[in-house]
């Protein structure tokens, strides 16, 4: 995909990796919409980005992605703002694991809603001129973490829900690529909820634990995850991809093993 002038939504783009995120789409010379919760920080980030990229490039939109009525209100915005929408990138993310219900609600039941609302405007096989699908999932997406068992079963689901999604879309030539992005660990705030037992819960016990992963793998700064971003949403040969950023390996893919054949 050319990214000049296509638009794309990003939620949870007020800071952290979401910003970098939509950085890299307006540094392509797209349009982007910012969707957050956080409305002070939204304005905020909007004013910068209009003052480094000009005018009109940009437009926030405030949103509780887990109200279905919220998330539908933005996309019908988008479009009205834009007059298309080429690229959705669900960002958004929580960890939280005393209110895990709000967890799993914004780590997956939102990135669900947003990716079929998405659909509805790109599927080509209903009208659309396609696009691309980019879910924020983890590396605890693959291996266990004792601090976050409910974080950790969302971004498994969404890495099922991803994949699965992907292959909707090829057997029913929708036109629209769904990819999946699992960073390790990333100097953003969401790193900063290991320090504070109402957010870990019963598990604030293991944060020492966590705290020395982090010093044995190392941080990534968001800069570098944007990188892997662009490449899922500009590589048209993707879908249903697994893409994998550490600090050992950098960008790399999961290999799957390939689907048995059918009989």
């Amino acid at each position: 995909m050319i990214l000049k002038n296509r638009v794309g939504l990003i939620t949870g783009a007020s800071q952290g990796l979401g910003k970098a995120f939509a950085e890299a789409l307006l540094k392509k010379e797209a349009k982007v919409v910012i969707c957050d919760i956080n409305r002070a920080q939204g304005r905020v980030t909007k004013e910068e980005f209009d003052q480094r990229y000009g005018p009109g490039r940009t437009a926030f939109i405030a949103c509780d992605v887990t109200s279905q009525s919220q998330l539908k209100d933005v996309f019908s915005k988008t479009v009205q703002k834009f007059g298309r929408l080429d690229v959705l990138c669900n960002n958004a993310g929580i960890n939280n694991e005393k209110s895990w219900e709000k967890t799993i609600s914004v780590n997956l039941m939102a990135l669900i809603q947003a990716s079929y609302l998405a659909l509805d405007h790109m599927r080509c096989d209903r009208n659309g001129k396609g696009g691309c699908i980019v879910n924020v999932a983890s590396m605890s997406g693959f291996l266990p973490a004792a601090h976050a068992p409910v974080y950790t079963a969302s971004k498994h689901g969404v890495l099922g829900f991803t994949r699965s999604l992907a292959e909707a879309s090829r057997l029913g030539n929708y036109g629209v690529r769904i990819n999946a992005l699992c960073p390790s660990f990333v100097n953003t705030p969401i790193l900063d909820t290991i320090n504070h037992e109402e957010n870990l819960g019963n598990f604030f016990q293991f944060k020492d634990t966590v705290k020395h992963l982090m010093d044995v793998f190392g941080v990534l700064e968001p800069s570098v995850i944007a990188e892997g971003f662009v490449q899922l949403v500009e590589d048209d040969s993707l879908n249903g991809a697994v893409m994998k950023i550490t600090t050992t390996k950098g960008i790399h893919f999961e290999n799957y093993q390939p689907k048995p054949a059918s009989q």
